[in-house]
């Protein structure tokens, strides 16, 4: 049996556990490509969301990139190594990983990548890296933004024995402006990261926006969407 077999037998099998627990809704699917390569981008708020994710969308050829932290949790390293990761260390900048990443951007394939670096511990987002931004300065690829809410319940629904209700939101693709005469390297990334950042707010609750609540160009995200 190849890998990709292997992949979408195990895939599958998670299909029809999450059913059974989980009432799972996706809106906005209207704005995930049908084909070609893209970067994923999302908040992170448990250690479900690469699953979840990944069960939101037809397309096949999807990975995400997970910090190797995990790895130290014996059912998440299994369930991840199973569905196929590229595995992260955040505790520096992991230029393997991100060549990996932008060889699965070449084949066509969708990466997604949370740019908080960790999960969020309160549920709302943190400040984003320029990890993802970097990536995209390499590659030129088009994102799509992406928000998940209620993952981080798991626990409190399993022990209550109620379903997990977890929404997964996209948002429209775009692309990051190119660096304008004379700016340098850090000033754009810092750029790049705050609007890959503000395209993930504008789709979560006020309440779930963190460190970008008042940022402004949410706002404008939000009047540009709506006048869509």
């Amino acid at each position: 049996m190849s890998d990709m077999m292997r992949r979408e037998k195990i895939l599958n099998l998670i299909r029809k556990l999450v059913k059974a627990l989980v009432n799972l809704r996706v809106e906005g699917y209207e704005n995930v490509p049908e084909t070609g390569a893209f970067i994923l981008v999302t908040n992170h708020i448990s250690r479900l969301d690469t699953p979840f994710l990944m069960l939101s969308t037809t397309r096949r050829d999807t990975i995400g990139m997970v910090g190797d932290s995990y790895r130290k949790i014996p059912f998440f390293r299994w369930l991840l190594d199973a569905i196929g990761v590229i595995w992260v260390n955040r505790e520096e900048y992991d230029f393997a990983a991100f060549r990996q990443a932008a060889d699965y951007l070449k084949r066509g394939w969708i990466v997604g990548i949370a740019p908080e670096g960790t999960r969020s511990k309160t549920g709302s987002l943190k400040q984003g890296k320029p990890g993802t931004a970097l990536l995209v300065r390499k590659t030129g690829a088009l994102l799509v933004p992406a928000a998940v809410t209620g993952s981080e319940e798991m626990a409190s629904r399993f022990l209550r024995l109620r379903k997990m209700e977890v929404l997964v939101r996209f948002g429209a693709p775009f692309q990051l402006p190119q660096p304008e005469a004379g700016e340098d390297n850090k000033a754009w990334l810092e750029k790049a990261t705050e609007e890959i950042m503000c395209r993930i707010a504008a789709l979560l609750p006020v309440e779930r926006r963190g460190a970008y609540a008042d940022n402004p160009r949410v706002s404008q995200i939000l009047v540009e969407t709506q006048a869509l």
